[in-house]
């Protein structure tokens, strides 16, 4: 078994800002309301035909060149979204052709919020076996065409934009463990009804508008919080380490109180919780990647650092890893 670490991050933020004030003029909310619940100031909007593998091939490029690592090397491309570009082909088959990383097996992973680090945990098995000898994971959403604007619950929370890593065998640190979980019973609390073999798209589903995400916020606050310690707390124990050895935990971004009442429960300092959830909102499966492009580049993680990521999503899934950076 081979050590993997993540050797190069990218990321890619549409221009376009919709901030709480541009909502105010859309639904009946206001800046105070959208700050205080989930201390949101701003969001991306992808631009009018920008999909989500072009978000996710400027990321891409990004993380490619940190990493040092021509695209024709690239032997594995991983894209975590629930915005792909069609339902097939993937969205890792159009990153694959605009790279011209001919040699990649492609594919996408479909797990919310969650989805960049189940990426990350699938990518390290291939590695760590020597399946492959590296991998591009990305997460990559485009939120925005998926969200109902007249919704005020829940179109403050979400933004667009794209976060990418290269994993590669290292001869030190790297990840230390990982945890994954689900629970599809809970499978209503964050769905998107529309579009699928269950409502296909017609008059009735659109009239319904079953094809934007709905959330039952009050019910998947408090599962948030309860998961995401006990992930936390279960991959630490996995890597031999506590909650007083980490040195920045990368958070899903969904909502400050969910992440700040998570550091609480598991007895880490809130200026150790990376936050960018007040400029970019929720990005599913990009805000994991995206804070922690942003931690490496600010210089917040240092190496030698003890770095723990950690999600949820719809499904409900879940999953948290340990990085010795």
């Amino acid at each position: 078994m081979k050590r993997v670490g993540i050797i190069g991050v990218g990321e890619y933020l549409p221009k376009k800002v919709l901030t709480n004030l541009d909502l105010e003029k859309k639904v009946d909310t206001s800046d105070e309301w959208i700050t205080t619940r989930t201390g949101i100031k701003t969001r991306r909007l992808a631009a009018h035909g920008q999909a989500c593998s072009d978000l996710a091939i400027n990321a891409a490029r990004e993380a490619l060149e940190d990493a040092k690592i021509c695209s024709a090397d690239v032997e594995l491309i991983i894209v975590a979204t629930i915005t792909p570009d069609m339902q097939f082909p993937s969205t890792a088959c159009f990153v694959q052709s605009a790279l011209r990383a001919r040699r990649a097996v492609c594919f996408d992973v479909s797990a919310a919020c969650a989805g960049f680090v189940y990426a990350l945990v699938i990518a390290q098995q291939f590695i760590a076996r020597g399946t492959y000898k590296n991998a591009l994971i990305i997460g990559s959403e485009v939120l925005s065409s998926i969200t109902d604007w007249k919704d005020r619950n829940t179109c403050v929370l979400f933004g667009d934009g794209a976060g990418a890593a290269v994993l590669a065998p290292v001869s030190s640190g790297g990840i230390l463990s990982t945890y994954l979980g689900s629970d599809g019973s809970l499978s209503n609390l964050l769905m998107l009804p529309g579009g699928g073999s269950r409502h296909p798209a017609s008059h009735r589903s659109i009239d319904m508008r079953m094809h934007y995400i709905k959330m039952r916020g009050n019910e998947l606050f408090k599962f948030a919080v309860k998961i995401m310690s006990e992930a936390a707390l279960q991959v630490l124990k996995l890597a031999g380490l506590e909650s007083k050895d980490v040195d920045w935990v990368i958070p899903h971004q969904a909502n400050t109180r969910i992440l700040l009442s998570m550091a609480k429960k598991i007895n880490l300092p809130k200026e150790k919780i990376f936050l960018n959830i007040d400029r970019y909102g929720n990005m599913s499966s990009a805000s994991t990647a995206t804070a922690l492009y942003e931690a490496v580049k600010s210089n917040c993680i240092k190496k030698g650092d003890i770095v723990l990521l950690d999600a949820f999503g719809g499904g409900l899934v879940w999953g948290a890893c340990v990085v010795r950076w």
